[in-house]
């Protein structure tokens, strides 16, 4: 199957299951008034709007290049991710005020109900099969969207487990004020998750470089062409959504034919997109310029 058509099954996927989980999460939590299950459904709600955004920035992301955006539409996954995150985080603001609201003005919570049990561990089984799912293609396709979203839902998987946990502990200690002291434990563990995203996402908006390690890969390979060499501070490259654009300059010896530059130019772009599937590379080549040899006196604009 086509990796666009991979994305946009498995955001589908996403959307279908936390439709279901918001839904189920909503009527257990009013049904028994547990704040811990009504922070879920939130959080569950909070996931459908991402998985909603990350379905619609897949489909503009995987279009072509065209008049307006000659650089294609990949940022707008991470316009996606970006919002994604900070969407995670006003939950978690959320949910901590309900429940220190809880706690200050007391909680009435119905305690001998089994359906928030069965919920949360429905919720739990299905994300992980969904998140699993998310990361894989996310993996493969470089997404950023997809990425955050999956960790939307293993966020979930965790605050669906420690609920369920908290639940059954209520059940049988009977201290209903456990309650919304876990909901603010699930907040805790989904303001961090909206952080990590947002930041992430954020740092491919302003053109952020990528990681250093990323960086010296691609100079091990350019390393390994003798007689060559790697302009000073030339090296650029930033995640533009799922595809990446790295920039150079290599400097040739000052004999070196046309042809050879180009097809070693060629050699360079074939191995950094072994590692990188989805890269745009451009590469300027110029000469290494020698005062005695060159007759163009060149090496003096480096100055």
């Amino acid at each position: 199957m086509e990796i666009n058509q991979k994305k946009k099954l498995v955001s589908g996927l996403s959307i279908a299951s936390n439709i279901i989980l918001s839904v189920l999460k909503i009527i257990t939590g009013v049904f028994s008034g547990s704040i811990s299950i009504i922070s879920e459904a939130i959080h569950s709600l909070s996931d459908l709007f991402a998985s909603v955004l990350t379905f619609f920035s897949v489909i503009k992301s995987s279009q072509p290049a065209d008049k307006d955006h000659p650089y294609g539409h990949g940022k707008y996954e991470d316009m996606a991710g970006f919002v994604e995150g900070i969407l995670i985080i006003l939950a978690a603001l959320f949910i901590i005020f309900e429940a220190t609201r809880k706690i200050l003005l007391g909680t009435n919570f119905d305690n001998e109900s089994f359906m928030g049990i069965a919920v949360m561990s429905v919720a739990v089984v299905l994300n992980i099969i969904v998140s699993s799912l998310l990361f894989k293609v996310a993996k493969e396709s470089n997404s950023i969207s997809l990425y955050a979203d999956g960790e939307h839902l293993r966020t979930d998987i965790y605050s669906s487990f420690g609920v369920l946990l908290g639940l059954i502990l209520i059940k049988v200690t009977g201290h209903v004020m456990l309650d919304p002291v876990i909901a603010i434990l699930v907040a805790g563990i989904i303001f961090r998750a909206g952080y990590n995203i947002s930041k992430r996402a954020g740092s491919n908006l302003l053109d952020h470089s990528l990681p250093i390690e990323d960086t010296d890969e691609i100079k091990q390979i350019i390393k390994a062409h003798s007689g060559i060499k790697l302009k000073r501070n030339s090296l650029k490259a930033r995640q533009v959504g799922p595809a990446i654009d790295i920039d150079m300059i290599l400097q040739f010896p000052f004999d070196t034919s046309i042809c050879d530059c180009h097809k070693i130019c060629d050699e360079i772009e074939k191995q950094i997109c072994l590692i990188y599937p989805n890269c745009s590379i451009s590469i300027h080549s110029e000469p290494i310029c020698y005062k005695k040899k060159c007759l163009n006196n060149c090496d003096k604009t480096d100055k």
